[in-house]
């Protein structure tokens, strides 16, 4: 089985998250994909102290009735730093039959030499890169970190990386769609109507619970 792996804070998860899991979904013909919320980013702070408890429970409502959506929460489970590494090689081992595939953004590829062991990710699984207006990738064999680069060769037919260990790095090119988890923590925090950016029963959750009263 083909699985999608999607992280991130989820402070608030909203549609462009959704969005994104789906283009992703339909491009490399996913059959599931599987949202994990992090218990402790270790690329950001999380503005509002929202717990991880709360942020996953977004999540829940957020795919709630999606067709092949589900939640992990595998890395509050863990505890710790929530390392991408980590997480990849523990699902790894749960579902060794199936082939992973980790969903990132154009600009954390961009990024992905700052990453705890960065290396270590592209013979676990493939990567799906969802590139956006604002964050075009030109040349990707030249954008890998020089520590890696030799690992790789480009297919240019399938506009793909090949890894020497048979993995892929793909690039998909996904609607726009630019939110910002700031812009929807203050507008929530001012009491403003949330609903165009996030889905109606997570915006309910957000007002009923003041989550972000104190993002002001």
């Amino acid at each position: 089985m083909k699985i999608g792996l999607l992280g991130g804070s989820f402070n608030p998860i909203h549609n462009a998250h959704l969005r994104i899991a789906g283009e992703a979904q339909i491009a490399c013909l996913l059959e599931r994909v599987i949202f994990i919320p992090a218990a402790d980013p270790p690329h950001k702070m999380l503005e509002g102290n929202v717990s991880f408890a709360c942020r996953s429970k977004m999540v829940s409502m957020a795919i709630a009735g999606r067709q092949n959506f589900e939640m992990s929460t595998i890395e509050g489970e863990r505890g710790g730093k929530s390392y991408s590494i980590d997480t990849i090689q523990a699902l790894k081992e749960r579902l060794p039959d199936d082939e992973l595939f980790f969903i990132i953004g154009g600009d954390s590829f961009l990024e992905i030499g700052t990453w705890h062991r960065y290396g270590e990710i592209f013979p676990l699984c493939n990567l799906i890169v969802v590139e956006r207006p604002a964050c075009s990738i030109r040349n990707p064999l030249e954008e890998l970190p020089d520590a890696v680069r030799d690992l790789f060769t480009f297919d240019g037919k399938a506009g793909r990386l090949m890894h020497a260990s048979g993995t892929t790095i793909s690039f998909i090119t996904g609607s726009p769609l630019e939110l910002s988890s700031t812009e929807i923590r203050r507008l929530a925090a001012r009491g403003a109507d949330i609903t165009r950016y996030v889905p109606h029963d997570v915006a309910e959750y957000i007002s009923q619970q003041r989550i972000y009263d104190q993002c002001q």
